[in-house]
C-alpha cells in the first residue's frame, strides 16, 4: 500500500482527519464508504483500545443500517495502521487492540486478569530507553511497552477468594 506520506491526527479536529482518511483511501485505489468512515469515527470518539469485534458490535449498535462486515473493519484497520492513523497493542489470545494516534507516546500496563489497559507515560524510562541505545550505538526509531500483571481491581477480588 502507499501509505507513507505525511499524515497525522495527533491534535487534528474530525473534519480534518476525515480529509486525511479520504486522501488514504483514494491514494491506495480505494472507495470512501460510509462504512470505512464509521469505523473512524468510532475510534475518534473512543478512549478506550478496541478490538476489531469490539468495533462492528459499536458500529451494528450505532449505525445497524450500515450493514458492514468484519473483514472490511479488519482492512480499515489495517490500512489505518499502515498510515500510523492508529497504533494497535497485541494481547495474545485477546488479539490486537486498536487506538487513535492522536496521543503523544505512551506505554501500556494490561491486567492478564480482566484485560484492563492503563496507559502511562514515564519520562524516566523513556530517558533510560535513549541512554541504552545510545550506549550500544543503536538509532532507535521508537519502541512499545507493555507491562503484563494484575489491576488493583482484580487483585482485590483475588484477596477476597
Amino acid at each position: 500500500m502507499k501509505t507513507n506520506f505525511p499524515i497525522t491526527c495527533k491534535g487534528i479536529d474530525y473534519p480534518s482527519l476525515l480529509e486525511n482518511f479520504k486522501v488514504l483511501l483514494k491514494r491506495n485505489g480505494l472507495k470512501y464508504t460510509l462504512q470505512r468512515e464509521h469505523i473512524l469515527k468510532i475510534l475518534y470518539k473512543s478512549n478506550k483500545h478496541l478490538s476489531p469485534e469490539l468495533l462492528y458490535n459499536e458500529i451494528k449498535l450505532d449505525a445497524p443500517e450500515l450493514n458492514i462486515g468484519i473483514a472490511t473493519i479488519y482492512r480499515t484497520l489495517t490500512l489505518l495502521e499502515e498510515a500510523e492513523l492508529v497504533t494497535s497493542i497485541s494481547l495474545d489470545k485477546q488479539g490486537k487492540k486498536y487506538e487513535l494516534a492522536d496521543k503523544e507516546h505512551h506505554d501500556h500496563m494490561i491486567c492478564t486478569n480482566c484485560g484492563k489497559i492503563i496507559e502511562f507515560i514515564d519520562n524516566e524510562i523513556e530517558e533510560r530507553q535513549k541512554q541504552i541505545s545510545k550506549q550500544h550505538q543503536f538509532k532507535m526509531t521508537g519502541h512499545s511497552m507493555q507491562i503484563y500483571g494484575l489491576c488493583n481491581e482484580c487483585q482485590q477480588n483475588n484477596k477476597e477468594k
